[in-house]
């Protein structure tokens, strides 16, 4: 890539930059930044914008190996360096640079640091293609990419913790040209990218995409002996490498040249956290969750757990606050993000062969020397792991080039409504850098080692807020009590509240009090939560089945002595009829089920306070006719 002019931030500000050797610049001037150790804790800083950074983290990048007794008050002399250079007579640096719990965060705008204006101009060139914008999208690739001055922070890669930074930034760099090489031979400028993508299959020789898009540029251009000599050059090396064949994508477009003129082709783009299976049943914008999301955005972002669970009730919102956090995470996973549903539209558990096709539809991985098609068909797959004979070498050799395939790409997989640990357990990445984030009604206790987030009830106000957006402010405001009964009535489950919302919107006659008298009857709160084709029944139905009948039994009885806050342990044996100890494992084999919740602090079994959400538990009297 060419070298761009220097740029530089609004008069009076500093512009730092990344994207080559660390450097900052104010009103176009460099700025000295001191000696090496104060550079790293700097551009570790910088590395992880307006995000908290450990201080084991800074003091790894400075002294990797043994650090000082006076490492800490080194580092504040270094954080001090740095807060004189964001704000005059220190100040604005003080509220730049902030020191808490989770270390030290430096907040910084789009317009002062180059990897945020990167970022930015990425998310909207790839907004532009998704919308059709061709044109607009090339441009604003381009306009990112120009930002790059060479190999980034390659002053500072002696350090193992500014090297991995480092790394992750050349393969969003990566990313970004193959998305823009991509756009401009679909536009029909494909000379534009043949010389670029040449440089970095050199430096990148593994990386297929690459070697994809220099194909077809040298196609588009009339250059097609050289386009089939890329291919059996990159054939060559994988057998070499790695003892592989090239992915049946890339031995697909090597087949589309072979005798053919210039027929436009455009590879694969980057991945979204799409799924074609249905959508959940909410559809109002994410609402409420901070403290999870912001959990969920440490733990994956920083790459230090692999594996994430988010559990909690169905329509708990489980699957909207990975979707959100997604999203957010995009410049985290340059290899895209990927959603697969786990179940199908009926609530039961798809079969793994079902699940590694569609990833490797998703993700372009097929298994070697196998034929999909018998794996990818549920009415082929006898079993779980897809038949017998054939089916299974089929389904083993989709699960080698998925592990494969993650192997070799940082991706965030989610597997969204997962019933049980046994139907994820061989997907899960063994070696690499990929990501997978489980959502679940039972909390999936088998799995180890995983991060675990459980979704409690939305807090009043949450709940409220997502209601005002469906029913209006101003109609909120005009009864806030009642208000408040509806969403205590729906329990704080985010599914419920929605629905609410969509009926209320709808019957705009109706009195919100009025309402929550409704829901306040017990007998008849679930046929009021009921919104066209969406229901909070059977929601709860579905989660209902999950459970074994014994455990249905049980919450049965446990229902009813939850209506007035909850119950203890104590109370749980005498209801049950039961012992101390037969107690204490009923109650928690529902909790792991997700069917009953405990403190979230460490208490003895007997002092906890343990509960039944109201909607559950309205529908566990229903069924077991308590």
């Amino acid at each position: 890539m060419t070298r761009p002019p220097v740029r530089t931030a609004p008069t009076g500000a500093v512009y730092f930059s990344l994207l080559g050797p660390l450097t900052a610049r104010l009103d176009g001037h460099e700025l000295p930044l001191g000696p090496r150790k104060q550079r790293l804790v700097l551009a570790t800083l910088l590395s992880r914008p307006n995000t908290p950074v450990p201080v084991e983290v800074l003091t790894d990048a400075v002294w990797p190996d043994d650090p000082p007794r006076t490492a800490r008050k080194n580092l504040q002399v270094y954080v001090s360096a740095a807060r004189t250079l964001l704000g005059p007579a220190g100040q604005e640096g003080r509220d730049r640079v902030v020191h808490g719990c989770g270390g030290y965060l430096l907040r910084i705008a789009e317009g002062e640091l180059d990897t945020l204006r990167f970022g930015s101009l990425a998310r909207a060139g790839r907004a532009a293609a998704g919308r059709g914008d061709l044109a607009g999208a090339a441009r604003l690739l381009r306009e990112a990419l120009d930002l790059w001055e060479g190999p980034p922070l390659n002053d500072l890669r002696d350090s193992a913790g500014v090297a991995e930074e480092a790394g992750r930034l050349e393969a969003r760099c990566l990313t970004v040209y193959e998305d823009w090489a991509e756009t401009e031979i679909e536009l029909g400028r494909p000379a534009v990218a043949v010389d670029g993508l040449r440089d970095l299959v050199e430096r990148h020789p593994l990386r297929e995409r690459l070697r994809a898009a220099w194909m077809n540029s040298l196609h588009q251009s009339g250059r097609q002996a050289e386009a089939l000599a890329v291919y059996d050059d990159y054939r060559q090396l994988m057998a070499r490498e790695l003892g592989l064949e090239p992915s049946p994508a890339m031995a697909a477009l090597y087949r589309s040249m072979l005798g053919r003129g210039r027929e436009a082709r455009r590879p694969a783009p980057a991945r979204e956290a799409v799924s074609p299976a249905a959508p959940p049943a909410c559809t109002a914008a994410f609402t409420g969750r901070p403290g999870e999301l912001r959990e969920l955005l440490e733990v994956l972002g920083c790459g230090e757990e692999r594996v994430v669970v988010v559990s909690g009730p169905a329509g708990a919102g489980k699957s909207a606050l990975a979707l959100r956090a997604a999203h957010l995470l995009a410049d985290r996973f340059p290899d895209g993000r990927v959603r697969v549903r786990v179940r199908r539209e009926d609530g039961t558990a798809r079969n793994r062969a079902e699940i590694l096709a569609e990833l490797g539809r998703l993700c372009g991985v097929a298994g070697n020397d196998a034929s999909p098609g018998n794996a990818t068909s549920p009415g082929n797959a006898a079993s779980p792991e897809g038949g017998a004979g054939g089916d299974r070498a089929a389904t083993a050799a989709l699960a080698d080039a998925w592990q494969e395939w993650q192997a070799r790409h940082r991706a965030l997989v989610v597997l969204d409504d997962v019933p049980d640990e046994a139907s994820v357990r061989g997907l899960l990445s063994r070696s690499g850098t990929c990501s997978v984030l489980i959502t679940a009604r039972g909390q999936l206790a088998g799995l180890a080692p995983v991060h675990r987030i459980a979704l409690p009830a939305l807090a009043d106000g949450e709940a409220l807020e997502l209601l005002g957006k469906l029913i209006g402010a101003g109609r909120l405001r005009a009864d806030p009590g009642a208000a408040l009964r509806i969403v205590r009535a729906c329990g704080g489950l985010p599914l419920a509240v929605e629905v609410s919302g969509m009926r209320l919107a709808v019957l705009r006659h109706l009195p919100l009090a009025e309402y929550a008298d409704r829901l306040d009857d017990s007998s008849a709160a679930l046929d009021e939560l009921v919104a066209g084709d969406v229901s909070v029944r059977h929601r709860i139905a579905s989660g209902w089945q999950d459970l074994a009948d014994g455990d249905r039994w049980v919450l049965g009885r446990l229902a009813g002595l939850a209506e007035g806050g909850g119950f203890t342990l104590d109370r749980a044996a005498e209801a049950l009829g039961c012992g101390e100890r037969a107690a204490i494992r009923a109650v928690e084999s529902l909790i792991d089920a997700g069917a009953v919740t405990s403190p979230a602090g460490e208490v003895t079994a007997h002092a906890a306070l343990y509960e039944v959400p109201r909607l559950l538990g309205l529908y566990a009297h229903e069924r077991e006719g308590v």
